[in-house]
């Protein structure tokens, strides 16, 4: 046996003596969208938007896992423990000092995968804040226990905190611990996003940024980003500047050509517009009905194949939503 193996078989071993949850239990969660970045808030801001994703979780006696899995990734997403959500569970249990029986698990997805809209941070969220209560009581360790593990498993926090604690969250790390707080939106900002058809992952697009910036940039940046709470709690008629952003959607615009497209026609009309997380899908923050509706418009028009205004013709999914401002929901059900 290689001394590789060694920590595998005592971490086997270490769960195999774990309590089980107890069976009869039912828990849901719903939990939204996120859009992060928001422009200049790179890694550190995030927008809970009102698309949700539903988890149901219900404890069974025996071993078995059941999965079932409809709307988004319904074609492409694993039925087993390969599961982000499974293997969300099996590791929120295992810190918790428990481990699942049996399982069945029902995931309803609305929100697009590989989109920019936060749809692992939605699957971890769901799948942690069901571990959570399906435990007993005295083994809970509360919400920012969450969201320490959510963050940790997804990597970074900015899509997370809104997902859990709904709104505008501004989000940040210290040491090992994971920090986040709430900032009120104006009313009259109105979320519409631009969906494309196709996909990009994360890791492709964090691949292509540099490993440096100039200290111009990272100063007219982080200026931009100050600016931009300002505009979302205070001031919305300064959301166009606001959200200017010198740090990752240029090097981006290559991998999401039509994305960038639409993003500057939306901007050069006034539009406070953004790449949503790491793309493709376009966010537009609009101030008021009137910058609503033009940001559809407009994005329709790129639908069309008659119209010679834009050189990417794309298939767009354009909707206007709201801020969700609650966060993750979840229901408890004991037999």
């Amino acid at each position: 046996m290689g001394a590789a193996e060694l920590p595998q078989r005592a971490e086997l071993a270490q769960k195999a003596e774990l309590p089980r949850i107890e069976a009869g239990q039912s828990v849901i969660v719903r939990v939204p969208a996120t859009s992060a970045n928001l422009g200049p808030g790179f890694d550190s801001l995030g927008l809970a938007l009102s698309l949700y994703d539903t988890l149901t979780v219900e404890t069974l006696p025996g071993d078995e896992l059941l999965f079932e899995l409809s709307g988004e990734g319904a074609e492409s997403l694993p039925r087993d423990a390969s599961h982000l959500t499974v293997r969300s569970i099996d590791h929120a249990l295992s810190r918790l000092g428990y481990q699942r029986s049996g399982l069945r698990i029902v995931a309803e997805n609305v929100i697009p995968h590989g989109r920019g809209l936060g749809s692992s941070a939605a699957a971890i969220v769901a799948a942690i804040s069901a571990a959570h209560a399906l435990v007993p009581a005295e083994a809970q360790n509360g919400e920012q226990w969450i969201f320490q593990q959510a963050s940790e498993l997804e990597g970074h926090p900015d899509n997370v905190a809104p997902a859990l604690f709904g709104g505008l969250a501004i989000s940040w790390q210290e040491g090992d611990n994971y920090r986040s707080a709430r900032v009120q939106v104006r009313p009259e900002v109105h979320p519409v996003v631009a969906v494309p058809a196709v996909e990009l992952s994360t890791e492709t697009a964090r691949a292509m940024l540099p490993s440096s910036v100039s200290h111009q940039n990272a100063a007219a940046n982080s200026g931009r980003a100050a600016l931009l709470i300002h505009a979302l709690s205070t001031a919305p008629e300064l959301l166009l500047a606001a959200t200017e952003d010198y740090l990752h959607q240029g090097y981006r615009a290559q991998a999401m050509q039509g994305s960038a497209e639409l993003m500057g026609v939306w901007r050069k009309q006034g539009l406070a517009a953004v790449i949503s997380g790491a793309g493709p899908t376009v966010l537009a923050l609009a101030y008021g009905a009137e910058q609503a509706q033009l940001a559809q418009s407009l994005a329709a028009a790129q639908n069309s194949s008659e119209n010679d205004e834009f050189a990417s013709k794309l298939a767009w999914r354009v909707q206007q939503l709201e801020i969700d401002t609650n966060g993750a929901k979840m229901e408890l059900h004991r037999r």
